[in-house]
């Protein structure tokens, strides 16, 4: 086993937290890759991680061997990856995961011409409004519509929207139309999610909300449902109501409380070689994204 390769398997051990994580991370086995931890070790004639039956951590010169080497091994992939990309086909299969509404609006309808141009390509989209984990789930690249937080990640900002507080002419005939963000405690707010705080921006910062109301779901398009059958007021992503504002009877209230950005960014996992297929895909989905929204 050569030095890349144990070098390798050591990061992935000590960024994943453990062999089993690393071995998932990487498609290696568990055993390969103690083996080559354990080689590395030899090699140097050090111990560089605390093992226990609960979780794996470095010691003082396994903190010092990482810090000095992942750097360089990250430069080596980047390398790699800039030269394959220039002599390679873009070929094989690329995970896409993206929340359900905005992929159905903005994501599918490019998939035709990404796949016209990339005829080799097979494109699989997982569509959920859950914040699903990218190394477990196998996910090459990520569109999110909410801030990233995750140091493991790189991120890629492509667009912006921002948070539109709706309802029916018909529901604010019957309610009266909020005028301040307290005035929601006197309406039927519809919830998606957990989200049984509205975050509005006022004179004096940041105002949470609590609402509720008699509809709850995990899925956008039914709160939408809701709000245009007069049921109650929702709070959306602008983006992802294209369509509906063309319908005369939908109406947003609160505009000057909801001004705040929100970033549409493209995500992959930092610590993995990425592909010519994920890069060609992603600065396809940028330059597509950036025009639309």
């Amino acid at each position: 086993m050569n030095k890349f390769s144990e070098m390798s398997a050591f990061i992935s051990v000590v960024e994943m937290g453990g062999f089993s994580a690393a071995a998932r991370k990487t498609g290696e086995s568990q055993s390969a890759i103690s083996k080559a931890v354990n080689a590395l070790e030899r090699r140097l004639g050090v111990a560089l991680l605390h093992r226990s039956t609960r979780k794996v951590t470095l010691t003082d010169q396994g903190q010092k061997y990482y810090e000095r080497t992942k750097p360089l091994l990250d430069e080596i992939l980047v390398a790699d990856s800039e030269l394959t990309s220039s002599v390679q086909d873009v070929s094989g299969s690329v995970r896409i995961a993206a929340p359900s509404t905005f992929g159905r609006l903005y994501v599918l309808p490019l998939l035709p011409e990404l796949l016209s141009r990339y005829p080799d390509l097979q494109v699989d989209l997982v569509l959920s409004d859950a914040l699903r984990d990218m190394v477990d789930d196998r996910i090459d690249l990520a569109i999110r519509v909410s801030p990233v937080n995750d140091p493991d990640s790189v991120v890629r900002r492509v667009a912006s929207t921002s948070l539109v507080c709706v309802g029916s002419r018909h529901y604010f005939a019957r309610h009266g139309v909020p005028n301040t963000p307290a005035d929601l405690a006197n309406h039927n707010c519809l919830i998606y999610g957990q989200m049984t705080e509205w975050v509005f921006t006022g004179p004096e910062g940041h105002l949470r909300i609590p609402v509720c109301g008699s509809l709850s779901s995990n899925s956008v398009e039914t709160i939408l449902a809701g709000v245009m059958n007069g049921v109650g007021i929702g709070l959306f992503l602008r983006a992802s109501l294209v369509g509906e504002f063309e319908t005369p009877d939908v109406v947003s209230v609160l505009d000057e409380f909801l001004d705040e950005p929100r970033d549409v960014s493209l995500v992959w996992p930092k610590r993995r070689f990425v592909s010519t297929r994920v890069r060609r895909t992603t600065d396809f989905l940028a330059a597509a994204l950036s025009a639309r929204i």
